[in-house]
């Protein structure tokens, strides 16, 4: 199951971990199953682990006062999932990350994180480039959130992550668009007939 978080590390850092870097890595990394619908983190809780998706699929979410999910993000084959501020600050989460499918991750605490990142300059410059795109994606949800409209967000997932579209139900891909299922299937349909 390492070898995948190896190679993405290579591939993110441009550089080859040799036998004794991947095994410091391979012993900080915890390779955990999960079921459908269980859960990585709960709100109210302190996000103890970043987790790398080796296999499955996961949804990180908000719920407001009236019981209204809002997701903020998806989490698929090679991405991470964890909520930043909470992984970094002790702080108790906002989001809840629920897996959508059976799934493989391997999960690390920030501590050992922090030592991997001081002793493994392929680790460092793999969270230098993590770190770049993590920022650069925010700046574009929130640009979308507040100056696209609701055909131009779909228009922009679709570019970016077609995959969303067919491996999440509808209800969630509105969601994480910031639009009703209704308003979904509207445009789907029109983009059909264009």
């Amino acid at each position: 199951m390492h070898e995948t978080l190896f190679k993405y590390i290579e591939d993110k850092s441009g550089m080859t971990l040799d036998s004794n870097e991947k095994i410091l890595i391979a012993e900080k990394f915890k390779a955990k199953k999960f079921r459908k619908r269980q859960y990585l983190l709960q709100e109210g809780d302190v996000c103890k682990y970043a987790g790398f998706v080796v296999r499955g699929a996961a949804r990180m979410f908000s719920v407001n006062d009236k019981g209204q999910e809002h997701i903020v993000r998806f989490g698929v084959e090679g991405w991470w999932l964890g909520d930043p501020e909470s992984y970094t600050q002790g702080t108790p989460t906002q989001f809840h990350i629920e897996l959508l499918e059976d799934s493989d991750l391997l999960l690390i605490t920030w501590d050992q994180f922090q030592e991997l990142n001081a002793t493994i300059p392929a680790v460092a410059a793999t969270l230098k480039s993590m770190d770049k795109q993590s920022f650069i994606a925010s700046q574009k949800r929130i640009h979308a959130a507040i100056s696209l409209s609701a055909e131009e967000r779909y228009e922009e997932l679709m570019k970016s992550y077609p995959s969303f579209i067919l491996r999440f139900p509808q209800n969630m891909v509105a969601s994480y668009l910031g639009i009703s299922p209704e308003t979904l299937s509207r445009i789907k349909k029109n983009a059909h007939n264009n």
